[in-house]
């Protein structure tokens, strides 16, 4: 009979790490590749609505590169194992990508509010997923070493997901929504009426 996805081994409220020890689920080392591991599938979300190829091949660089985060976090300091890494090239990728995306998008002209286009509004969400891990990461930082590389790479890549959620929206046509602090309500439809 073949493998399967459940292994019941989790069912007291334990995972086990790369070098096989057992830490809870709650940890802050789980709670950090966790949310890792959530930013990524919402960047795979965006990604099935992406049909420009440029940004497409930077968001899938991106996903490869946040499962070696995970595995980084996920492999404990002195586990006698050598960890994934996550190189300072990996970074420099992402700031070159920044680059290149602000460019294409053009200059900002006040804070921009999370939405758009379908694929810029899922980016927006993996953006401040993203910027939960790196919470999570610097909150293991406090009892644990972790990768100064790892912390670059997450902190940059909340950065590309903003840039690329604009650029999604500049592509499209779209344009960046931008925040209103003086926006009324005036505006808005009565409920059941139409124009």
């Amino acid at each position: 009979m073949g493998s399967s996805i459940y292994t019941r081994t989790g069912d007291r409220g334990t995972t086990s790490l790369v070098d096989g020890t057992r830490t809870p689920k709650e940890s802050t080392r789980v709670e950090a590749y966790g949310a890792v591991d959530e930013a990524n599938s919402w960047v795979g979300a965006a990604r099935a609505f992406v049909e420009d190829t440029h940004l497409d091949r930077i968001l899938e660089f991106l996903q490869h590169k946040f499962y070696n985060c995970s595995s980084n976090i996920a492999t404990p300091a002195g586990a006698g194992i050598e960890p994934v890494k996550i190189h300072p090239s990996d970074v420099q990728t992402l700031e070159r990508s920044i680059d290149v995306l602000e460019e294409r998008s053009g200059p900002i002209a006040g804070f921009v509010l999370p939405g758009g286009v379908r694929s810029a509004g899922l980016l927006h969400v993996a953006r401040t997923v993203c910027r939960r891990a790196e919470r999570r990461i610097w909150a293991l930082s406090r009892d644990d070493a972790v990768d100064e590389n790892v912390v670059k790479f997450v902190n940059r890549s909340s950065d590309l997901l903003f840039a690329a959620a604009r650029y999604a929206n500049a592509v499209e046509g779209q344009g960046d929504v931008l925040w209103d602090s003086r926006l009324r309500d005036d505006n808005l439809d009565t409920p059941g009426q139409e124009e």
